[in-house]
Protein backbone atom coordinates (compact mmCIF):
# COMPACT_ATOMS: atom_id res chain seq x y z
CA UNK A 1 0.00 0.00 0.00
CA UNK A 2 1.18 3.77 -0.09
CA UNK A 3 2.37 5.42 2.62
CA UNK A 4 -0.58 7.69 1.87
CA UNK A 5 -2.93 5.57 1.90
CA UNK A 6 -1.43 4.09 5.53
CA UNK A 7 -1.13 7.03 7.09
CA UNK A 8 -4.77 7.88 6.87
CA UNK A 9 -5.62 4.61 8.81
CA UNK A 10 -3.10 5.52 11.02
CA UNK A 11 -4.35 8.88 11.90
CA UNK A 12 -7.91 7.54 12.22
CA UNK A 13 -6.85 5.10 15.35
CA UNK A 14 -5.03 7.97 16.67
CA UNK A 15 -8.14 9.57 16.83
CA UNK A 16 -10.04 6.92 17.75
CA UNK A 17 -7.83 6.19 20.73
CA UNK A 18 -7.80 9.75 21.62
CA UNK A 19 -11.43 10.31 21.76
CA UNK A 20 -11.10 6.88 23.85
CA UNK A 21 -8.61 8.89 26.52
CA UNK A 22 -10.72 12.07 25.90
CA UNK A 23 -7.35 13.59 24.36
CA UNK A 24 -6.51 15.40 21.14
CA UNK A 25 -4.95 14.18 18.36
CA UNK A 26 -2.35 17.30 18.34
CA UNK A 27 -1.17 15.90 21.22
CA UNK A 28 0.60 13.28 19.75
CA UNK A 29 3.51 13.38 17.40
CA UNK A 30 3.72 10.20 14.65
CA UNK A 31 7.93 9.41 14.06
CA UNK A 32 7.89 7.48 10.69
CA UNK A 33 10.47 4.51 11.52
CA UNK A 34 12.14 4.16 8.36
CA UNK A 35 14.69 1.51 9.16
CA UNK A 36 13.61 -1.61 7.10
CA UNK A 37 12.75 0.79 4.10
CA UNK A 38 14.81 2.85 1.16
CA UNK A 39 15.29 6.09 1.17
CA UNK A 40 12.72 6.39 -1.48
CA UNK A 41 10.50 5.06 0.42
CA UNK A 42 11.15 7.34 3.34
CA UNK A 43 10.86 10.36 0.28
CA UNK A 44 7.91 8.49 -0.19
CA UNK A 45 6.52 9.32 3.29
CA UNK A 46 7.53 12.83 3.48
CA UNK A 47 5.59 13.43 0.70
CA UNK A 48 2.20 12.05 2.26
CA UNK A 49 2.90 14.81 4.90
CA UNK A 50 5.03 13.04 7.46
CA UNK A 51 7.28 15.33 9.15
CA UNK A 52 9.49 13.27 11.25
CA UNK A 53 11.26 9.95 10.51
CA UNK A 54 12.87 7.74 13.01
CA UNK A 55 16.05 5.39 12.76
CA UNK A 56 18.06 3.11 14.90
CA UNK A 57 21.32 2.80 13.44
CA UNK A 58 23.57 5.42 12.26
CA UNK A 59 24.11 3.94 9.31
CA UNK A 60 20.78 3.81 7.93
CA UNK A 61 20.39 7.37 9.09
CA UNK A 62 23.13 8.24 7.75
CA UNK A 63 22.33 6.93 4.21
CA UNK A 64 18.78 8.53 4.26
CA UNK A 65 20.33 11.62 5.28
CA UNK A 66 22.21 11.74 2.35
CA UNK A 67 18.99 11.73 -0.15
CA UNK A 68 16.60 13.49 2.36
CA UNK A 69 19.04 15.72 4.24
CA UNK A 70 17.51 18.29 7.19
CA UNK A 71 13.60 18.16 4.75
CA UNK A 72 12.73 15.49 7.62
CA UNK A 73 12.93 16.22 11.75
CA UNK A 74 15.27 13.06 12.60
CA UNK A 75 14.78 10.67 15.45
CA UNK A 76 17.33 8.30 16.36
CA UNK A 77 15.30 5.43 18.38
CA UNK A 78 17.56 2.66 18.99
CA UNK A 79 20.52 1.70 21.06
CA UNK A 80 23.10 4.64 20.43
CA UNK A 81 27.11 3.32 20.93
CA UNK A 82 29.12 6.11 22.44
CA UNK A 83 31.89 6.03 19.70
CA UNK A 84 28.84 6.64 16.80
CA UNK A 85 27.48 9.79 18.51
CA UNK A 86 29.89 11.85 16.38
CA UNK A 87 28.37 10.17 13.47
CA UNK A 88 25.05 11.23 14.30
CA UNK A 89 24.77 14.15 16.29
CA UNK A 90 24.47 16.98 13.84
CA UNK A 91 22.10 15.57 12.21
CA UNK A 92 19.36 14.42 15.15
CA UNK A 93 16.73 16.74 16.57
CA UNK A 94 15.79 14.15 19.02
CA UNK A 95 17.44 10.92 20.84
CA UNK A 96 15.10 8.39 22.59
CA UNK A 97 17.64 6.22 23.93
CA UNK A 98 19.80 8.04 26.18
CA UNK A 99 20.62 5.12 29.38
CA UNK A 100 23.87 5.54 30.42
CA UNK A 101 26.46 8.40 31.64
CA UNK A 102 28.88 7.80 29.25
CA UNK A 103 26.83 8.60 26.79
CA UNK A 104 25.15 11.63 28.01
CA UNK A 105 29.10 12.47 28.54
CA UNK A 106 29.45 12.52 25.01
CA UNK A 107 26.33 13.72 23.56
CA UNK A 108 27.21 16.78 25.58
CA UNK A 109 30.48 16.89 24.17
CA UNK A 110 29.84 16.36 20.24
CA UNK A 111 26.56 18.72 20.12
CA UNK A 112 26.57 22.20 19.17
CA UNK A 113 23.40 22.68 20.30
CA UNK A 114 20.67 21.66 22.67
CA UNK A 115 19.57 17.84 21.77
CA UNK A 116 16.06 17.00 23.28
CA UNK A 117 16.50 13.08 24.89
CA UNK A 118 14.49 10.42 26.13
CA UNK A 119 15.47 8.62 29.12
CA UNK A 120 15.01 4.60 28.23
CA UNK A 121 13.65 2.95 30.46
CA UNK A 122 13.56 -0.91 30.77
CA UNK A 123 9.25 -0.86 32.58
CA UNK A 124 9.11 -4.52 31.53
CA UNK A 125 12.02 -6.21 33.12
CA UNK A 126 12.87 -7.66 30.41
CA UNK A 127 16.51 -9.08 29.51
CA UNK A 128 16.54 -8.36 26.01
CA UNK A 129 15.37 -4.68 26.65
CA UNK A 130 17.91 -1.87 27.22
CA UNK A 131 16.92 1.07 29.44
CA UNK A 132 17.63 2.00 33.09
CA UNK A 133 15.57 0.15 35.88
CA UNK A 134 12.16 2.35 36.82
CA UNK A 135 13.61 2.82 40.50
CA UNK A 136 16.63 4.14 39.35
CA UNK A 137 15.29 7.06 37.09
CA UNK A 138 15.17 10.36 38.88
CA UNK A 139 18.48 9.48 40.59
CA UNK A 140 20.18 9.08 36.85
CA UNK A 141 18.36 12.48 35.34
CA UNK A 142 19.37 14.14 38.31
CA UNK A 143 22.66 13.30 37.13
CA UNK A 144 22.65 14.90 34.20
CA UNK A 145 22.40 18.65 35.12
CA UNK A 146 25.63 19.22 34.63
CA UNK A 147 25.39 18.49 30.47
CA UNK A 148 24.44 22.06 29.65
CA UNK A 149 23.54 20.52 25.88
CA UNK A 150 21.18 17.79 26.86
CA UNK A 151 17.48 18.44 27.29
CA UNK A 152 15.80 15.89 28.99
CA UNK A 153 11.68 16.19 27.61
CA UNK A 154 10.84 12.53 28.10
CA UNK A 155 10.87 9.00 29.17
CA UNK A 156 10.64 6.20 26.42
CA UNK A 157 10.03 2.91 26.52
CA UNK A 158 9.47 -0.43 24.40
CA UNK A 159 6.98 -2.99 25.64
CA UNK A 160 6.52 -6.66 25.75
CA UNK A 161 5.84 -8.69 22.02
CA UNK A 162 2.64 -9.57 23.21
CA UNK A 163 -1.18 -9.80 22.58
CA UNK A 164 -2.11 -9.52 26.19
CA UNK A 165 -3.95 -6.03 26.00
CA UNK A 166 -3.54 -5.55 29.99
CA UNK A 167 0.27 -6.16 30.29
CA UNK A 168 1.08 -3.81 27.90
CA UNK A 169 -1.24 -1.14 29.40
CA UNK A 170 0.40 -1.91 32.64
CA UNK A 171 3.76 -1.38 30.86
CA UNK A 172 2.71 2.26 29.70
CA UNK A 173 0.62 3.21 32.62
CA UNK A 174 3.94 2.58 34.70
CA UNK A 175 5.91 5.06 32.26
CA UNK A 176 3.68 7.54 32.55
CA UNK A 177 3.11 7.83 36.43
CA UNK A 178 7.20 7.57 36.29
CA UNK A 179 6.78 10.35 33.87
CA UNK A 180 4.84 12.72 36.52
CA UNK A 181 7.04 11.70 39.07
CA UNK A 182 10.05 12.88 37.06
CA UNK A 183 8.26 15.81 35.90
CA UNK A 184 7.00 17.21 39.34
CA UNK A 185 10.77 16.87 39.93
CA UNK A 186 10.54 20.25 38.43
CA UNK A 187 14.51 20.10 36.81
CA UNK A 188 14.91 22.96 34.59
CA UNK A 189 17.82 20.98 32.26
CA UNK A 190 15.00 17.54 32.52
CA UNK A 191 10.74 18.71 31.79
CA UNK A 192 9.91 15.65 30.89
CA UNK A 193 6.95 16.97 29.53
CA UNK A 194 6.98 13.70 26.87
CA UNK A 195 6.14 10.27 26.36
CA UNK A 196 7.89 7.98 23.94
CA UNK A 197 6.15 4.77 23.23
CA UNK A 198 3.90 2.54 21.49
CA UNK A 199 4.72 0.67 18.41
CA UNK A 200 2.92 -0.67 15.57
CA UNK A 201 1.09 -3.21 17.17
CA UNK A 202 0.58 -1.21 20.45
CA UNK A 203 0.09 2.07 19.48
CA UNK A 204 -3.37 2.91 20.57
CA UNK A 205 -3.26 1.24 23.70
CA UNK A 206 0.52 3.44 24.46
CA UNK A 207 -2.61 7.00 23.23
CA UNK A 208 -4.86 5.82 25.65
CA UNK A 209 -2.23 5.37 28.62
CA UNK A 210 -0.74 9.11 27.61
CA UNK A 211 2.03 8.43 25.28
CA UNK A 212 3.02 11.59 23.05
CA UNK A 213 5.31 10.26 20.55
CA UNK A 214 4.48 6.80 18.53
CA UNK A 215 7.12 4.99 16.70
CA UNK A 216 5.70 3.52 13.63
CA UNK A 217 7.32 1.21 11.27
CA UNK A 218 5.39 -1.57 9.48
CA UNK A 219 2.19 -0.16 9.36
CA UNK A 220 2.69 2.97 7.85
CA UNK A 221 5.69 2.35 5.27
CA UNK A 222 5.91 -1.13 5.81
CA UNK A 223 9.19 -3.66 5.44
CA UNK A 224 12.05 -4.70 3.15
CA UNK A 225 9.89 -5.92 0.48
CA UNK A 226 8.51 -2.55 -0.09
CA UNK A 227 11.77 -1.09 -1.20
CA UNK A 228 11.99 0.54 -4.29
Amino acid sequence: MRVEDNLKQIESAIKEACIKANRKPEEITLIAVTKYVSAERAQEALEAGIVHLGENRDEGLLAKWDVLKDKPTWHFIGTLQTRKVKNIIDKVDYIHSLDRLSLAKEIDKRADRKINCFVQVNVSGEESKQGINPEEVADFISCLADYKNLNVIGLMTMAPLSDNEELLRSCFRKLKNLQTKVKDLGFDFAPCTELSMGMSNDFSLAIEEGATMVRIGTALVGQKSQEV
